[in-house]
């Protein structure tokens, strides 16, 4: 009797911890489909006879193995893996790769520092003076503390990796860099005046790299005398997390300086993706229309929370307004100001955004964003004054504004991505619809189970979202222009897959 009761005590206990458990995965792993089959598959051990729950458990792979998430997972990984698959570069062979010059000590250029020391690379950091180094510094050696405190490296590993750091204030520094990247100010002109300098004072061979997130490749290499050994190197931030790495090949950047592109993300354990010199490159130049799109849902009834909820719900692990406050608007906004030159009189443009800057409302560093961040919160609270702005916006408009359900929201923000990625592809700016996904998975928060935008646009089908972009082309024809090759595709019956086989 009390050994039945000690069992059945024990299984009582059990039972609460794969309940628990239950409640973490479904908090936890926001939508993915194989956690709470295996809480099944215990919970069955507990409650099942052998034979039986060893069936379950059958029957729960089985479940996972016909799920849409093992597709999107499995695609995942070799597109990974495609990546470094580059038409035409296959007799291309990297330079020597041996010591690394970065012009630039803020977060950027610290992040890609400390990347590039972990590799065991000896690291020159340059700034324009002896404070801004010092700064520099101090920012690869916060990085490393942090990882003592936290266990994930020893004190004598630190001190390693920190010694083979040196900084200057000198270009002349970088004259034994195999290998120099850029990492300043994004604007144009600073960018050529520091591409002149490493001009004069680079070896022969080394291969010169800006960081730039948007700007023209081309331009850049153009102030040098060797274009051929200039490409773009965009680290995403905090460079040395992130794992995506676009390697953007300008008009005369030679095979065997991309090679070496490709060979420094190897080392670094990053994931390399090809990109073509334009606006933003593969993932940036995307982003700014499906976001352009997220901007005319607020201003047309959506409120930010309502688009960033229904982002999360997707998958995504934060929405687009959320992003912006992380990145900080002034970003946002120094590019929207930058492109307004140029910009199509015909395409709508939200005001909504400028607003917030203009009152110095950049995000999480002020405070203040889209969201409201009290006593230096990391998380977001709802802003009423955000939301007033939002309706003063729409009167001067002259909106109406209408309701948004979650779908409509989801549809409308993949739709815009899914065009522009397929005007990227073709373009040529991208290599396959694979590298896209890539992109997107390692870069943006795309959720990893979905497989990419474009696998995710094939497994909905073509021609729906051909459907959805002409029926909102009804409403906005200038915006909502289809891709030439969604149209081809979806009306031939093909899919984005296809063309990853054929490349």
């Amino acid at each position: 009797r009390t050994r039945d009761a000690d069992a059945l005590a024990d299984r009582t206990a059990a039972l609460a911890q794969v309940e628990a458990a239950a409640e973490r995965v479904a908090r936890t792993t926001r939508g993915l489909y194989s956690p709470g089959k295996i809480v099944e598959a215990v919970r069955a051990a507990i409650e099942q006879p052998f034979e039986d729950g060893l069936r379950t458990e059958r029957a729960l792979f089985l479940q996972c193995l016909d799920s849409p998430q093992r597709a999107g997972l499995v695609h995942a990984f070799f597109a990974e893996r495609d990546t470094a698959k580059m038409p035409g570069q296959q007799a291309a062979r990297p330079r020597r790769l041996e010591r690394i010059g970065i012009v630039g000590g803020g977060t950027m250029g610290a992040g890609i520092a400390v990347s590039a020391l972990d590799a065991g690379f000896p690291v020159t950091m340059l700034e324009q003076d002896d404070a801004a180094l010092e700064r520099g510094r101090g920012r690869v050696a916060q990085v490393y503390e942090l990882l003592v405190k936290k266990g994930r490296i020893s004190a004598d590993e630190r001190d390693a990796r920190m010694a083979r750091y040196t900084g200057s204030t000198r270009y002349d520094a970088l004259d034994d860099a195999d290998l120099i990247i850029e990492a300043v100010f994004e604007g144009m002109a600073v960018k050529q005046a520091v591409f002149a300098q490493l001009d004069r004072v680079a070896k022969p061979g080394a291969v010169l790299a800006t960081n730039t997130s948007y700007l023209d490749v081309n331009l850049i290499a153009a102030a040098t005398r060797g274009p051929a050994d200039v490409l773009g190197l965009h680290f995403f931030s905090p460079a040395n997390i992130m794992k995506l790495l676009e390697v953007v090949v300008g008009e005369h950047t030679a095979p065997d300086t991309v090679a070496t592109g490709f060979e420094l993300a190897r080392r670094l354990r990053k994931i390399p993706v090809r990109a073509g010199v334009c606006d933003g490159f593969i993932g940036n130049r995307i982003l700014a229309v499906h976001r352009q799109a997220a901007d005319m849902m607020m201003e047309d009834g959506a409120s930010p929370y309502e688009i960033d909820a229904a982002v999360r719900d997707f998958g995504y692990p934060m929405g687009p307004y959320q992003m912006a406050d992380l990145a900080g608007g002034d970003i946002g906004w120094a590019t929207r100001k930058r492109r307004a030159p140029t910009r199509d009189p015909a395409l709508r443009y939200v005001q909504i955004p400028d607003r917030l800057c203009e009152r110095g409302w950049f995000g999480q560093k002020t405070g203040r964003g889209f969201y409201l961040y009290p006593d230096g919160a990391r998380q977001g609270e709802p802003d009423p004054e955000v939301l007033a702005t939002i309706d003063a916006e729409r009167a001067r408009a002259g909106v109406t504004p209408r309701a948004y359900t979650q779908e409509d929201i989801q549809r409308r923000y993949l739709a815009a991505m899914i065009n522009e990625a397929a005007n990227v592809l073709h373009q040529g700016i991208a290599q396959r619809p694979s590298d896209i996904d890539v992109v997107f998975l390692s870069g943006y928060g795309f959720p990893r189970y979905r497989g990419g935008p474009m696998h995710y646009a094939d497994s909905v089908g073509l021609d729906r979202v051909l459907a959805d972009i002409r029926g909102y082309a009804q409403e906005d024809p200038a915006f909502w222009k289809h891709s030439p090759l969604l149209v081809q595709l979806a009306e031939s019956g093909r899919n984005f897959a296809s063309l990853n086989q054929a490349g």
